[in-house]
């Protein structure tokens, strides 16, 4: 960011944070992003990401409530928006942020899933969102003209094989984003995704290959792979005032990698590598 104070760009404007976990995860860097450029917001997460995370220090540096909620619980995520009513009033913006398979942290092969875990994938990390927006309409506490963020992965058009049921899970996301899009039109309100390519936090980590996702997208990318701070003032832009008119759309934020073929720089590795071979 060039301007360290900001652009003012969410001046006055409101919203919930769902899924940071610590000071790597990019919804914590979109939070201090969206808190320099003058928003408010309440920041969430699942009780037990609360207990192993460290929101609490993202809560201090912001002056955000921190309200726990289990995205596949309608009860609490109601509860998150009556509570977000009072503690801000309506608001401007929801990021989504969430996303956990309990089949790649288990190492199982996308042919041998198990498949209580497998609607765990799809529940927290696609369903979840089609919840949040039902309650946050429902209850009111969104304002015409919103704005609704939720971090996706090429895989949801592209396969990764270490992605597993989560390549199934960003399809679905993607999907529920275009649907509801189209059904708040009517009020202004943008829903889209953002396709970030491999970013190096807590979660990405624990995906076993993530550092062999994350070099071959940073060699074939042109502009290389975004941070996850690049990423944050990206999503800005979305919940601004200067996108009003971009709905129902999965922006790729991938310097580049989503419409390359491949680089000079890998063939020239591939040669050498098979003249070596030789």
């Amino acid at each position: 960011m060039s301007q360290e104070k900001g652009y003012g760009l969410l001046k006055g404007k409101k919203g919930i944070i769902f899924g940071a976990l610590d000071e790597r995860s990019i919804a914590w860097r979109i939070a201090l992003a969206c808190k320099r450029e003058g928003a408010d917001f309440v920041l969430t997460n699942a009780p037990v990401a609360l207990r192993l995370g460290t929101l609490d220090a993202l809560g201090e540096e912001t002056n955000a409530p921190i309200i726990p909620c289990d995205v596949t619980d309608d009860e609490d995520v109601e509860a998150l928006m009556k509570k977000t009513k009072e503690e801000l009033g309506s608001i401007d913006f929801i990021l989504h942020a969430v996303g956990m398979s309990p089949n790649v942290r288990k190492k199982k092969d996308y042919k041998e899933l198990n498949y209580n875990w497998y609607k765990q994938t799809l529940d927290i990390s696609a369903i979840s969102l089609h919840r949040v927006l039902h309650h946050a309409e429902k209850t009111g506490v969104l304002n015409d003209g919103a704005s609704v963020v939720a971090l996706s992965y090429i895989g949801a058009q592209r396969i990764f094989s270490k992605y597993s049921d989560m390549n199934d899970a960003k399809a679905l996301l993607e999907s529920i984003a275009r649907n509801y899009g189209s059904r708040l039109a009517d009020r202004g309100i943008r829903v889209n995704t953002v396709s970030q390519a491999p970013t190096k936090t807590s979660a990405g980590s624990g995906i076993k290959g993530f550092d062999s996702m994350y070099t071959f997208a940073e060699k074939i990318a042109p502009l290389g792979n975004p941070s996850a701070d690049e990423c944050a003032d990206y999503c800005v832009t979305l919940f601004s005032d200067l996108t009003r008119k971009v709905t129902m759309q999965n922006l790729y934020h991938d310097g580049g990698f989503v419409t390359s073929g491949i680089s000079e720089e890998m063939i020239d590795g591939l040669v050498k590598l098979y003249a070596d071979e030789e």
